[in-house]
């Protein structure tokens, strides 16, 4: 049976094989002379590991993110955060010049440059601003995908900046209309703050879901830049084709490995219940301020926000030493801000600074 991957993929990658590099396949040896390295550590490099090459694919942090995800390691490729898996993916199924993908706007900008930078398409599905919030139109996105022959649906879930959460039913449903058409790459990002399934749960069900997480987040890892896509074995086979060798940096899986042990998690575990509290909180507490215009529910570690005078809140909040996202050049979001849940103390200092702005608002 013919799959989405094997349908979608680029002609020309069908049977190219990637870069092999040095490290790709599995020798033995007491003497390794294959890859030009330096026969000498440097001279700050006490431990003497950084002049090897890393193993493309750290096989110990490979089975623990698998583990972490509940899928199988075959299953999952490590990248320098989701945004070289969302590359990748625009990569391998949209030839250079050609291809389209389809987004809800406003939502993370990196599938509309990656898509940009290959010559792709882009096409808009603009998000709907109603009672419920900032929403996706998930069978408007998915005619657009079809009428439009694209071959990449990016979903975001928790919505980055809406704070949507998506249910497993309606991209269940979406990735089974488009089977064969189009993949449906789901971004995890958030979903820690969500307590919420992942739609890792429906890829035995569909050949064309591709999951995306990172540790940047929730695993406070940003500046290590891990992440990773899951999906079929067949997928991350052909991504990992188009990936550039070496792209996990030795200290940076050690430093993932580290942050995934029991202990570490536990710690994480903690950290997520308490942002949840402060999220809930820095939400009611916003939504007593006049200044305020509408704080959007969200299932991430931030809040979307609306302001009667943005500019005033904005200035305040700089003035108070507290930088937030401006989000005031994406569709929609000419009023808005977007404030990441931080400390107790930080929250409150955003309180604070936004109190200020009463007699403004007034």
């Amino acid at each position: 049976m013919k799959t989405t991957v094997n349908a979608l993929l680029r002609d020309d990658l069908r049977t190219f094989a990637g870069y092999q590099s040095a490290r790709t396949t599995s020798l033995q040896g007491e003497v390794w002379l294959n890859a030009n390295e330096s026969a000498w550590a440097n001279a700050t490099d006490d431990d003497a590991r950084l002049r090897r090459y890393p193993q493309p694919q750290p096989q110990a942090l490979r089975e623990c993110m698998a583990q972490l995800y509940a899928v199988a390691p075959e299953q999952l490729l490590i990248g320098r955060g989701s945004d070289e898996a969302i590359d990748l993916l625009v990569r391998a199924f949209c030839a250079p010049g050609q291809g389209r993908i389809v987004i809800a706007t406003p939502v993370f900008g990196m599938y509309a440059v990656c898509a940009k930078l290959h010559g792709a398409s882009i096409i808009d599905v603009p998000l709907v601003d109603s009672d419920a919030g900032l929403c996706v139109d998930v069978p408007a996105m998915g005619d657009a995908a079809l009428t439009q022959n694209a071959t990449l649906l990016f979903l975001c879930s928790p919505g980055n900046p809406s704070g949507e959460l998506l249910s497993l039913e309606a991209i269940a449903t979406l990735a089974q209309r488009l089977r064969g058409r189009c993949m449906v790459v789901v971004d995890e990002a958030y979903l820690e703050y969500a307590d919420a399934p992942s739609a890792t749960a429906l890829l035995s069900g569909h050949d064309n879901i591709a999951v995306l997480r990172t540790l940047s987040k929730a695993h406070a890892l940003a500046a290590a830049r891990v992440g990773c896509v899951i999906g079929s074995r067949e997928l991350i086979d052909a991504l990992r084709r188009c990936q550039a060798p070496y792209p996990v940096p030795q200290p940076v899986a050690a430093a993932a490995l580290a942050a995934l042990a029991p202990q570490a998690l536990a710690s994480t575990t903690s950290r997520i219940g308490t942002v949840r509290e402060a999220r809930q909180q820095l939400q009611a507490g916003l939504l007593h301020l006049p200044a305020v215009r509408r704080v959007y529910a969200s299932a991430g570690n931030f809040l979307l926000v609306r302001f009667v005078d943005t500019d005033a809140a904005f200035a305040a909040l700089l003035a108070a030493g507290v930088v937030v996202r401006d989000m005031r050049a994406m569709p929609q979001l000419g009023d808005a801000l977007r404030i990441t849940v931080g400390t107790q103390e930080e929250c409150s200092r955003v309180l604070a600074a936004l109190e200020a702005v009463r007699e403004v608002a007034a």
